[in-house]
């Protein structure tokens, strides 16, 4: 509840102390998930979201709260941020003009597609809204970017939380069951990428679904859902001014989410630095090792944070809507790929 005004007024190590238990507990199924990978091959990352899931019954503990919290929010972060040192501008050419009209049109026939059905199924525009900008965009947190433009009312604070908790979960699912589908269906490197980084919602499960695969899979899926990312920025000025005066009359006062994450400007200057041939190949190495156990940690903590139970409160209207949602990018994204291929 206020747990993180409390945090923000601790000194810095009673904040550290309050946040070891979380991050502890993170970090040690990461390093678990880790030594069964390395030991009897698969996924680090599965690996780390099925022992989280199974310790999901920590999450509502006090403790491990602020922990959990941050891993499963900054560290991803930090993680993507990092991963910038893999990647230049010339990778942008393998998207081309058309993959980068399909991931706009991507991002904006889902909010089109959510608002739609939100009207077919009874439900306020605002879910509508929320929802398909989640879905389309980059997840919750795009879900409380967009908040923040809305006018603050219960309604806007209850179709966050819906959408928030669907989002979790059917991200999750995507992150599991994708990778399975990508080698199905036989998809290229670039395919995969285009797949993975276009369709999944929140950024931790486009990396974690992405590597799954292969580290080129990975890059390729990055740099799409970034770009993806980078599209919260025209929706939230668009939304920002269409309901400046609903908003304003609302009830002002309230913090308002920032228009372009801090860990996206940081991964493009790092893309840029790197475009330029200025990063030492060891200071790469070590990026993608901090990387990766950044990004193995998160997906600890969302495996943690998982909660089934959660998704059966929503009632079925909500469900029905973020999962036709999922599946409606999900189905556009696997039509741009296949046809891509007719076109090369």
């Amino acid at each position: 509840m206020n747990a993180p005004t409390k945090l923000r007024a601790l000194p810095p190590f009673a904040e550290m102390r309050t946040l070891l238990p979380g991050l502890m507990l993170c970090s040690v199924i990461a390093i678990t998930a880790a030594f069964v990978a390395d030991h009897y091959g698969g996924p680090k990352f599965l690996y780390a979201l099925l022992i989280g899931i199974a310790f999901h019954f920590l999450s509502d503990n006090d403790k491990c709260i602020p922990g959990i919290e941050l891993s499963a929010k900054k560290l991803v972060q930090l993680g993507v941020a990092l991963l910038g040192v893999r990647i230049a501008i010339s990778d942008v050419t393998d998207l081309g003009l058309a993959g980068l009209g399909a991931l706009v049109g991507a991002v904006l026939l889902t909010i089109g597609f959510g608002l739609l059905m939100a009207r077919l199924l009874g439900l306020s525009r605002m879910l509508g809204l929320l929802s398909g900008g989640a879905v389309g965009i980059c997840g919750i947190s795009a879900a409380m970017a967009i908040s923040a433009t809305l006018p603050q009312t219960k309604e806007n604070e209850h179709c966050t939380l819906l959408t928030a908790i669907g989002i979790a979960t059917f991200s999750t699912a995507a992150m599991i069951l994708y990778p399975l589908l990508v080698s199905a269906i036989g998809l290229s490197v670039g395919e995969a990428g285009m797949f993975l980084g276009g369709s999944i919602h929140d950024v931790a499960q486009v990396v974690g679904a992405a590597f799954m695969i292969s580290p080129a899979v990975g890059d390729a899926a990055t740099l799409a859902k970034m770009f993806r990312v980078a599209m919260l920025v025209p929706v939230v000025m668009v939304l920002a001014v269409s309901f400046g005066a609903e908003t304003a009359g609302a009830a002002g006062g309230g913090k308002k989410a920032p228009l372009l994450p801090l860990f996206l400007l940081a991964f493009a200057a790092l893309v840029v630095i790197n475009s330029f041939g200025l990063v030492p190949p060891a200071v790469v190495a070590i990026s993608s090792d901090i990387s990766s156990w950044c990004l193995v940690i998160s997906i600890a903590a969302l495996g943690v944070k998982t909660s089934f139970e959660k998704l059966a409160a929503l009632g079925w209207k909500p469900v029905v809507l973020l999962l036709s949602e999922t599946l409606f990018i999900a189905l556009y994204m696997l039509c741009i790929v296949f046809l891509t291929r007719l076109f090369d």
